[in-house]
């Protein structure tokens, strides 16, 4: 797929499914596929298989690259499967070069987390992750640090598509924009549905979502009031996600994934709990708060529940 078409994607919502175990704790294939379908099915513009909310670092490279199958066979041509890839640079070519044989669209490169990682040589890592990439890269950028000339540099690469930027330095993203070649890497808020009006604002485009796992509207409502410049109708969506958003921020955002997975399971698709060091499970308290929450969004019409889906009474 042409860098052009991924950038017209990324425009859009970037939706992160979840990854899916059995009773075993083993990674299920088969309903994570049908996670990526749904979602596909949702029209979502952009769907990146095996990022954060996917629990990529909770993975062996093996699961990696199951779960990205299971991506490629969900999404069915639907939408660009933007399969994510990372730790140290080898194993991440690597990735990329079998996300390319399963037949995905892009590749995402996950912020490489070794705690001596230096700002300008994760500019590099990036670089010459794309340099040896056949799928064009987003850049997943998430820590603090960088100058405008790291970003720019990053964003003029002939191969990379987009930068997933992550972080709440506003004044470098809107630095960076201008300073960047216009016809270069697209900017996209890498903060969510909550962060978007501000970063639409400072001249980003497209934001990711961990949202579209379970009300997929919701998400689509805030990208389409943004993109019609009606910011108070997006903060008004904002504000209605905001108590679901807010509980994925628990312990240090450890409920990040966790809040997703429950109103997943919540909406009749188990996809079991989150691998440690993420939370495992919500606590009855906060799973009762969650579901009051799911229901009010179900009456509105705001998701939609597999018809097999069993309340549990237990929980009112």
């Amino acid at each position: 797929m042409s860098i052009a078409i991924i950038r017209k994607a990324l425009t859009g919502v970037s939706g992160v499914p979840v990854t899916a175990y059995d009773g075993g704790g083993e990674v299920e294939p088969r309903i994570t596929t049908k996670v990526y379908a749904r979602v596909a099915a949702a029209g979502i513009h952009n769907i990146v298989a095996a990022g954060n909310t996917g629990e990529f670092y909770a993975l062996t490279p093996q699961e990696i690259r199951i779960v990205h199958e299971a991506a490629v066979a969900g999404v069915d041509g639907q939408a660009p499967v933007t399969a994510a890839v990372g730790r140290s640079l080898r194993e991440a070519i690597g990735m990329a070069r079998d996300a390319a044989a399963i037949g995905a669209s892009a590749i995402m490169s996950h912020q490489p987390v070794d705690p001596f990682a230096a700002p300008s040589a994760q500019i590099d890592y990036f670089c010459d992750l794309a340099d040896a990439s056949a799928l064009p890269l987003v850049a997943y950028v998430r820590a603090e640090g960088f100058t405008v000339g790291d970003i720019v540099r990053l964003a003029n690469h002939g191969n990379i598509a987009g930068i997933k930027f992550a972080t709440t330095d506003l004044m470098l993203l809107s630095r960076a924009i201008p300073a960047a070649d216009p016809n270069g890497a697209l900017f996209v808020c890498g903060l969510a549905e909550s962060w978007a009006p501000t970063f639409t604002a400072a001249g980003a485009r497209g934001f990711t979502s961990g949202l579209v796992n379970v009300a997929p509207k919701l998400s689509l409502a805030v990208h389409d009031a943004l993109e019609k410049g009606d910011f108070a109708a997006a903060r008004a969506i904002v504000d209605k996600l905001e108590p679901f958003e807010r509980m994925r921020t628990k312990f240090r955002n450890g409920a990040n994934v966790t809040v997703v997975k429950e109103a997943v399971t919540y909406s009749g698709l188990d996809v079991g709990p989150v691998r440690v060091p993420g939370l495992p499970q919500l606590d009855q308290q906060d799973r009762e708060e969650l579901h009051r929450l799911l229901r009010g969004w179900e009456a509105e019409g705001a998701i939609q529940t597999q018809p097999d889906r069993q309340d549990i009474k237990a929980t009112g």
